[in-house]
């Protein structure tokens, strides 16, 4: 009766267009009403839930993917990598999605890719050819890698919700392979569609040109460099490189690039502000709806009903999967992270399963649910983007959610391919 009174709250309060954040705080409250939990209690779990240090990690990330994404890096990117791919049928395609890569691996967020690639690519390719909805399919499934690649924000969130047991770091380090994967996938699947559908061939850069390209992108994709080295080398923690690569992304976007203006530079802080506070009042209210959901036992509810269903860890893995596929096509991404993994990582590692691993298989879900309707939001940007309506784009999206889908079974089933990076580099060794 406990968890209906406390998920119960949390539906109803959703259901009556309650802002998410606000939902899960009032429920919590419920909640603690409920069984007699002193309200004191949960105030001081909100103070608790972003008084952390390694919660500076989001709003630097998120500033400088912002100005990242303000200031021109968006079409640098593009024309990097059509130094790769350009030159293949369906050449655009693939430059979309290796675009998606790199730059991905900047903002740290499939809402920008999807709205700064989506901007440059979708008119390209559209002048080439290709129809719209496809150009704003291939943008909204290429940006989920986004969503693995660091400096992705929900890795840092997945990494709070586990209560400090997986790090910043070893999240980051073991999304590079799953995200490339998934790049990889969805470059075989539009080769395909390329020979399959007579889509244009672009030309061989030539060298100079190259050159002169790549210098002008090194700038951008040096934000890469000390994310990625100042981690692995262990010079920077995870918050520390998210504060030199805000500087870095500052300095470049005003005194290199200078595509940017002084005068907006007050209205992208403002936007940063705004979605930095709607990020933390949502993990603090999180962190009160964790601790009622601790205080009634959920935790351990769920994983006995788990157990009951089978113990083959395979099965109530797809049986996850499955739940997690649902509930993202349902609720956004951040507020599921919090409130389902204190209750379904004591599940995963009753079976022997890897928080770090369990992590990329929540990551993988959850991205799907970003370009899944009713609530999908990347969804709705690559289809403002393109103009194109949501239905055309969704039907566009049909084989890229079968690609998504056998992708999200591998990373599920075999382990090693998000785990074998962060052992070898040494910043995570397993738990168990």
């Amino acid at each position: 009766m406990d968890a209906l009174i406390l998920i119960g709250s949390l539906v109803v309060l959703l259901a009556l267009g309650f802002p998410v954040a606000f939902a899960v705080g009032l429920s919590a409250f419920i909640g603690a009403w409920w069984i007699d939990l002193p309200l004191e209690a949960i105030v001081i779990q909100l103070t608790n839930g972003i008084n952390k240090f390694s919660l500076l990690t989001i709003p630097f990330f998120i500033l400088a993917g912002a100005i990242m994404a303000e200031g021109g890096i968006a079409r640098r990117m593009v024309n990097f990598a059509y130094i790769f791919v350009g030159f293949i049928r369906g050449g655009l395609s693939l430059v979309n999605i290796v675009a998606s890569t790199f730059f991905g691996a900047i903002s740290g967020s499939s809402l920008a890719d999807t709205a700064s690639i989506g901007s440059v690519m979708i008119p390209q390719m559209e002048a080439q050819g290709y129809p719209r909805d496809f150009a704003a399919a291939v943008t909204a499934s290429g940006s989920v890698q986004a969503v693995l690649t660091p400096p992705s924000h929900n890795s840092v969130i997945y990494s709070l919700a586990t209560g400090g047991t997986v790090t910043i770091s070893s999240m980051f380090i073991a999304g590079i392979l799953p995200g490339l994967m998934l790049g990889l996938c969805l470059v075989i699947m539009c080769i395909g569609f390329a020979r399959k559908r007579n889509y244009p061939k672009g030309e061989l850069v030539p060298f100079r040109q190259a050159v002169k390209i790549f210098v002008d992108a090194f700038w951008g994709l040096f934000t890469i460099v000390i994310i990625l080295g100042g981690i692995l080398s262990g010079v920077f923690t995870a918050a520390e490189s998210a504060a030199i690569a805000c500087i870095w992304a500052f300095f470049v976007t005003m005194f290199i690039y200078r595509e940017f203006r002084w005068r907006d530079l007050h209205l992208l802080l403002f936007r940063t502000i705004k979605t930095v506070t709607i990020v933390m009042v949502l993990i603090a209210f999180a962190a009160a709806f964790g601790a009622v959901m601790t205080f009634m036992q959920l935790p351990t509810i769920i994983t006995d009903f788990f157990l009951s269903i089978s113990e083959n860890k395979y099965i109530i893995l797809m049986c996850i999967n499955i739940m997690l596929l649902v509930v993202g096509c349902l609720m956004d991404m951040a507020p599921l992270i919090l409130i389902l993994t204190p209750v379904l990582l004591p599940v995963t590692t009753s079976l022997g399963i890897d928080p770090v691993h369990f992590g990329m298989i929540m990551l993988v879900n959850l991205g799907i649910g970003l370009i899944t309707p009713p609530v999908g939001t990347v969804l709705f940007v690559a289809s403002a983007v393109s103009q194109q309506k949501m239905e055309a784009v969704v039907k566009a999206m049909l084989p890229f959610y079968c690609v998504l889908f056998i992708v999200l079974l591998i990373i599920t089933y075999v382990p090693i391919i998000s785990l074998w990076l962060p052992a070898v580099t040494g910043v995570y060794n397993g738990h168990g």
